[in-house]
């Protein structure tokens, strides 16, 4: 399925925080910055370990990357936001 039609078949604006860096799975719930912040980060990860991770459908987790893929900016920023801090 092209990209397109999995972004609009999987993804949506969260309604509390409507802005791309909070954007959702329809279905689950989960955001695309979790997401991509597992496949960023954690060894060895690909869509399909991402998907197998989370319990989730591999064409959403496909959805997921075409969006931050568009969206790359403001997703990071949310990664961003959520890193862990440093304690000294």
């Amino acid at each position: 399925m092209p990209d397109d039609q999995l972004i609009a078949r999987y993804i949506e604006l969260d309604p509390r925080h409507p802005w791309p860096g909070d954007a959702r799975l329809r279905d689950s719930g989960v955001h695309v910055w979790a997401l991509v912040g597992h496949w960023l980060y954690a060894t060895d990860s690909d869509a399909v370990a991402v998907a197998r991770d989370y319990d989730l459908p591999e064409e959403a987790v496909r959805a997921a990357l075409a969006y931050y893929e568009r969206h790359k900016a403001a997703v990071d920023a949310r990664l961003d936001e959520n890193a862990p801090v440093a304690v000294a």
